[in-house]
């Protein structure tokens, strides 16, 4: 399954942070791709604007893993969102809610994450995915 990172900040370098944690992972390792677009006029070098992960079996679970542990180490108010095609998220989570569960909650959090991506898997996606 193909599924798609962005940061509500739009901040590029907040999403190469990202994606350097999740590379990290065994599980998520080379499964990691940016997704840039041509610069805006007059600035220099692509725009990143989302990541593309590519889940294979457990892969849901170790995204939903890395992403919670990143946030909680951010200390602004970040929002990671998963998605599968433009438009439609279909898992949001705030680094502030995160930051502030003990780790139990942390575990049910990314147990509920999980089942929530690989319900998302048996759905078909829409063909307007980020490019």
């Amino acid at each position: 399954m193909n599924l798609f990172v962005m940061i509500e900040e739009d901040d590029a370098d907040l999403l190469r942070d990202l994606a350097s944690w999740l590379e990290e992972d065994p599980d998520l390792r080379g499964r990691v791709d940016l997704l840039e677009r041509a610069p805006d006029p007059g600035a220099l070098g692509p725009v990143t604007e989302a990541l593309q992960v590519v889940l294979g079996s457990g892969g849901a679970g170790a995204l939903a893993g890395v992403a919670i542990a990143w946030l909680r180490h951010r200390t602004g108010d970040v929002s990671v969102k998963f998605t599968r095609t433009r438009g439609k998220v279909d898992v949001e989570i705030n680094a502030r809610r995160v930051r502030e569960l003990r780790s139990t909650e942390v575990d049910a959090l990314v147990r509920g994450i999980t089942l929530a991506l690989e319900q998302e898997a048996s759905s078909p996606p829409d063909d307007d995915a980020p490019r």
